[in-house]
């Protein structure tokens, strides 16, 4: 007769094991889908890129697609459509013209085609999202670009800009004075690479910890690929959390085998008989 402690036990390890099924499930659907992606993004940017150019004539090359490129989809109510998804952001005409989407549009194609980017918010004193623009590491300097304009921001003698640089007003009016209907709001006064507001404990004070905890680092990691596009997101939590439950599931183990001396299914165990069993020759008596 099993004590309570026992029959406790087996519910929580049959519960650990069914979810460390479902995420594995998860985390292999998850991978197919980023695979996918990629080999669509590597094809359509192969497409539009050429060959054995220069970074700033690769960025040039994908302003140009999306300045000039084929007739695009209109959706008659643009709300519906997955902003998150790179394939859509692509080809539908709206998508394009919004700075946010726009931007993704930019960054998935520019990644595929082998530049270091990442996204830069604009944002107003109180820290809500004023304009979204593109920086790429262009001769080990974060040149600013501007996808929802088609621009590379470059100041009179043509040399292409950084964040630092546009903070300088007559800089910034310099680089923005040919660019039609420019705002001239969307300055460099603040900025940040993950807009914290769009999550749910935004009001934890989540930014001034990490701030004064890890020192710039909303610049050691790729947020916007994270943040943004909906199949990397899926397969990192995955990752994290198959992770989480095969350490779960270990100390569970452990825990029946030295704490309550009960009899388990040992996976290991049973693959490692199985595998001598199936590659070892036979004896013929």
């Amino acid at each position: 007769m099993l004590s309570l402690g026992q029959r406790t036990f087996r519910f929580v390890w049959r519960v650990a094991n069914a979810a460390l099924v479902a995420s594995l499930l998860v985390l292999v659907y998850s991978a197919g889908w980023e695979y996918s992606v990629r080999r669509y993004l590597d094809g359509f940017s192969d497409a539009i890129v050429p060959a054995n150019v220069s970074p700033e004539q690769r960025v040039e090359a994908i302003l140009d697609w999306m300045r000039n490129g084929p007739p695009r989809s209109a959706e008659p109510s643009p709300t519906g459509l997955a902003f998150r998804d790179p394939e859509t952001t692509l080809n539908y005409k709206q998508l394009l013209s919004v700075c946010g989407t726009a931007t993704n549009a930019f960054l998935n194609l520019a990644r595929s085609s082998d530049l270091q980017v990442q996204r830069l918010l604009l944002m107003t004193p109180d820290r809500n999202t004023k304009h979204v623009v593109a920086e790429v590491l262009i001769n080990q300097r974060w040149v600013v670009v501007d996808p929802t304009y088609r621009v590379m921001l470059r100041n009179a003698r043509g040399e292409t800009l950084t964040r630092q640089e546009l903070q300088n007003p007559r800089i910034f009016a310099e680089a923005t004075a040919g660019i039609p209907g420019y705002p001239q709001s969307y300055n460099y006064d603040v900025y940040a690479h993950v807009r914290i507001a769009r999550l749910p404990v935004s009001g934890l004070g989540i930014r001034p910890a990490l701030d004064w905890m890890l020192p710039g680092w909303e610049e050691r990691f790729d947020w916007s690929l994270l943040l943004e596009r909906a199949s990397f997101f899926v397969l990192s939590a995955a990752s994290f959390v198959t992770f989480l439950l095969l350490a779960v599931r270990m100390f569970l183990g452990w825990y029946a085998d030295h704490r309550l001396k009960i009899s388990r299914f040992h996976l290991r165990t049973h693959l490692t008989r199985a595998g001598v069993a199936f590659l070892t020759t036979p004896e013929i008596k």
